[in-house]
């Protein structure tokens, strides 16, 4: 068989570090962290689904699409022997495939099954609710409004729950012209990556048309992208700059950049490397205020933190706005170890803040 066809960003090797100058400020350079950020209790699960996959089964190990959202994790996996497609027909009858965090259709499901592929479901179990009621709902005969973006891999496998029941609200602006069939039978869902924001008045207007819109039985929008955007939210309003470590397809690491804009920060970058923070951002900048997506090892915040050590921003303070204890067990395919013993062992944000 032909090696696999991927479309995955290429990965870049970080470039030298250390460029950043210490140059005066007329204030105290400073550094606010915000907390939580970094790894949330789904991506810590999946990352290490496919790392014990490996252990399990040995190389290959095939994951399609991104395990999650970050180009670090997806090309360290790949040092160890994942291999990332784009489609299950790209992975050898027989072999071992990995969902990623943001969930698969029916469909994807059935033709893995198909082809004989034995299927390890990575699907973070806060996706995995919302795919639930997506079902309920159809199965009741709602309309379901799902709010989220067009493309994206969660939003595909959820609408594939129901596809005759689903339409895709991209935005505030695109509520204002959906058509249902029966306005007392509709109901939202939404993307768990989402800005709590831009989701909410979207909702808004929803309703405004449609005033017997049904919400869900409970918040879609993950509590881990709800405490990021609260954290910084926090910070931004006493930040001259704000450092979002994160990569560019990472829905909510995109969202953290806006929300920061949105409540005082006077510039906010996104930056997958420290070496990609610029010496020009920094001109003038008292306070800096840092944080990470939900898919980013703490590692990568700390090679900023150094970084930014460097230019002065030594004094760095934690601001913190809730704690995380959420933990999610293994997919029962890994639960055993090579010689059968049970491996309980639950996961919650190795290494987040």
């Amino acid at each position: 068989m032909s090696t696999p066809t991927v479309s995955l960003p290429v990965p870049r090797v970080p470039g030298r570090r250390g460029r950043l100058q210490d140059i005066p400020v007329q204030g105290h350079k400073r550094v606010l962290l915000a907390a939580p950020r970094g790894y949330c209790a789904g991506v810590d699960r999946a990352v290490v689904a496919v790392e014990k996959a490996l252990e399990r089964f040995g190389a290959p190990v095939y994951v399609r699409k991104q395990i999650v959202h970050n180009i670090h994790v997806v090309t360290e996996l790949e040092r160890k022997g994942a291999v990332f497609v784009d489609t299950v027909d790209d992975v050898p009858e027989g072999a071992h495939v990995v969902f990623s965090a943001h969930g698969v259709s029916p469909a994807v499901v059935a033709a893995a099954s198909d082809r004989g592929l034995r299927a390890i479901d990575a699907t973070c179990p806060l996706v995995t609710k919302v795919h639930r009621e997506a079902v309920r709902f159809a199965r009741d005969d709602y309309e379901i409004l799902l709010i989220g973006h067009v493309g994206h891999e969660e939003v595909e496998g959820t609408a594939g729950e129901a596809p005759d029941h689903v339409t895709v609200v991209n935005s505030p602006e695109e509520a204002e012209f959906v058509e249902v069939r029966d306005p007392s039978k509709v109901v939202w869902l939404s993307q768990t990556t989402l800005s709590v924001d831009e989701t909410m008045e979207t909702v808004r207007r929803l309703r405004e048309r449609f005033p017997e819109l049904h919400d869900p039985p409970s918040d879609d929008i993950c509590y881990a992208t709800q405490n990021r955007q609260v954290a910084i939210k926090k910070v931004a309003r006493d930040a001259d700059l704000v450092i979002v470590v994160g990569s560019a397809n990472s829905s909510n690491s995109v969202r953290l950049v806006e929300v920061a804009l949105e409540h005082g920060a006077k510039a906010a970058h996104r930056v997958d490397y420290a070496d990609e923070v610029r010496q020009e951002w920094l001109e003038g900048v008292e306070t800096v205020g840092v944080t990470s997506g939900a898919s980013v090892p703490e590692v990568l915040v700390q090679q900023v933190l150094d970084d930014l050590a460097a230019a002065g921003y030594r004094d760095v303070e934690e601001v913190r706005t809730a704690e995380e204890d959420l933990m999610f067990s293994l997919p029962k395919e890994l639960r055993q170890d090579a010689a059968g013993r049970r491996d309980d062992r639950a996961l919650g944000g190795r290494g987040r803040g």
